[in-house]
């Protein structure tokens, strides 16, 4: 039984205790807002000049595929550089381009194409800015409260998106899509304001930051390795795929199906905004009674109900309320396969990690707004909706074999204190290949265990960043084992080191356990080229 002290914790309010998180979640709330009326600004803009389903839809796939296109390298540099750094620079040219959208709003001289066209630069300079403004809130509150103060922080998202669409609608309606464009613009300015405010934040590292290739493919590689991971990253954006439908034909079930201008389309997503909401204060108990993978399945089941009540056209108060029930579903789905990633990756890989589940999710959401609205045009919205209701349960059937699973915990804490050895050739940080040896001495009867224990190790070793891992059996003693893997130069080395978890020295206690006399050998080597022709000592 928990006591009261426990129970507090657990509320859902609970990071606003801490004054950094509630400046930092005001300001994200206010971006979110400025996004959402934008994004209403430029649906209904698109609508006004008679675009297409199809052109309508591709508004939600222009502030989509800048996220599949650009979150990666911005993970990456907020994990090598800063975060705060990404956020200023990315939020600047958002304000920017938003300024620019707007002048030419106010001027009546945009098109369709030019409309997407600048909307796909804010989503660019939006989508640069996500990795570091989503992963600075583990360094704001504890680690055991990251669940909840990510289900906050959507909560935020849906409360903009209860007040940006009714902001967008009336602010469209009065004064024009202009003015929508220039409240996305003020709200970028309050980012940068805020950000400014925070102190540098500099590697946890004396060593030099990685290339740039050597860090995107470090984060890939670390998700790979992952499972978890990999698994929570496919459903989400299978989730995405489908429902992404209902935010991408809004505006075609505000005018065609419930008859409603501007300001019935923001009726109705604030309906998802709201939804979105109660499911905040949901969440945590819906986990805890189902599980993640049991609150997983129920979303993907009540978001295809929602679609499908949405399809039928009843009327706008049955469709506010079909889309408040699937922006609950929304919430409680995405929210917290979120925290899940978060929680399963390290500090030092972060913002890729959430970089690559963002890349997936939004490029899951810019190619379904494609093809919902291609589908609108040959069967209608209501069909399209049906449509994508249908594929929901595909992501229940997959989590049979992709089960979301809770966050590994000893998997991403790093254990400090390793010591590097003395050598007789110093090692420089551009110095290498180096070559890590480990010798081991089993018994006979241990072998399967060993085995086991390395497929493992094996898995660990590649995801912290060693190359080339091999283990190697002795023929002529086959007792004797060799682990061996390769860094790319001297820092490499240091920084796979530096990555240790709790969970690969537990494992590696495992190991020594099984060894034989005494602890195991470790060697170090570097690689040589043998062409050196003035014959001078290679190291």
């Amino acid at each position: 039984m928990r006591d009261a002290g426990a129970k507090e914790g657990d509320g859902p309010l609970r990071p606003f205790r801490d004054r950094r998180f509630s400046i930092y979640w005001l300001a994200g709330t206010t971006a979110n807002t400025g996004w959402l009326i934008q994004m209403v600004g430029a649906s209904w803009l698109m609508v006004s000049l008679d675009g297409t389903p199809t052109m309508v839809a591709l508004v939600q796939t222009a502030l989509a595929l800048p996220v599949m296109l650009f979150a990666l390298p911005a993970g990456t540099l907020a994990d090598s550089f800063g975060r705060r750094q990404v956020i200023l620079w990315s939020q600047a040219f958002a304000l920017v381009a938003s300024l620019a959208l707007a002048g030419l709003a106010f001027m009546g001289v945009l098109t369709p194409w030019l409309l997407l066209g600048l909307t796909f630069l804010i989503g660019c300079g939006r989508a640069s800015s996500n990795p570091a403004w989503q992963t600075m809130v583990a360094a704001l509150v504890p680690r055991k409260e990251l669940p909840g103060a990510v289900a906050v922080n959507a909560a935020g998202l849906n409360l903009a998106r209860s007040a940006g669409p009714a902001l967008g609608g009336a602010i469209v309606a009065v004064a024009g899509a202009g003015a929508a464009f220039l409240a996305n613009a003020l709200a970028s300015l309050a980012v940068v304001l805020v950000a400014l405010r925070w102190p540098r934040d500099r590697p946890e590292t004396d060593l030099p930051p990685e290339t740039f290739l050597a860090a995107i493919t470090g984060g890939t590689r670390f998700v790979a390795m992952s499972p978890n991971l990999s698994g929570a990253i496919a459903r989400a954006a299978l989730f995405s795929l489908a429902a992404i439908s209902l935010m991408a034909l809004m505006p075609l079930i505000a005018r065609d199906q419930i008859g409603g201008g501007a300001r019935g389309y923001g009726v109705i997503l604030a309906g998802f905004g709201i939804g979105g909401i109660v499911g905040m204060f949901i969440s945590s108990r819906l986990r805890a009674r189902l599980g993640l993978e049991g609150l997983a399945s129920a979303g993907h089941l009540f978001f295809a109900a929602g679609l499908l009540v949405v399809a039928m056209g009843l009327g706008p108060a049955i469709t506010f309320i079909a889309t408040g029930i699937s922006g609950a579903s929304w919430l409680v789905t995405l929210s917290n396969v979120n925290a899940t990633i978060q929680m399963s990756s390290p500090r030092w890989v972060q913002s890729r990690v959430m970089a690559i589940y963002q890349t997936a999710n939004f490029g899951a959401m810019a190619l379904g707004g494609w093809i919902w609205g291609s589908v609108a045009e040959h069967l209608g919205t209501g069909g399209a909706l049906i449509a994508a209701a249908a594929l929901l349960p595909l992501g229940m059937l997959l989590g049979r074999r992709m089960p979301l699973r809770e966050a590994d915990l000893a998997g991403t804490t790093i254990e400090q204190g390793w010591t590097p050895p003395e050598l007789a050739i110093p090692l420089g940080p551009s110095s290498g290949p180096v070559v890590t040896t480990i010798g081991y001495r089993i018994a006979p009867s241990d072998t399967g265990r060993f085995l086991a224990l390395m497929d493992e190790r094996r898995r660990q070793r590649l995801r912290d960043g060693a190359r080339h891992w091999r283990l190697l059996r002795d023929l002529n003693e086959p007792c004797l084992w060799r682990e061996r893997f390769e860094s790319r130069n001297g820092a490499d080395a240091l920084r796979h080191r530096n990555r240790r978890s709790a969970a690969s020295i537990a494992l590696r206690d495992q190991l020594r356990a099984l060894h034989q006399d005494g602890p195991p050998s470790v060697q170090f080597e570097i690689l040589v080229r043998v062409d050196n022709a003035d014959g001078r000592d290679p190291s």
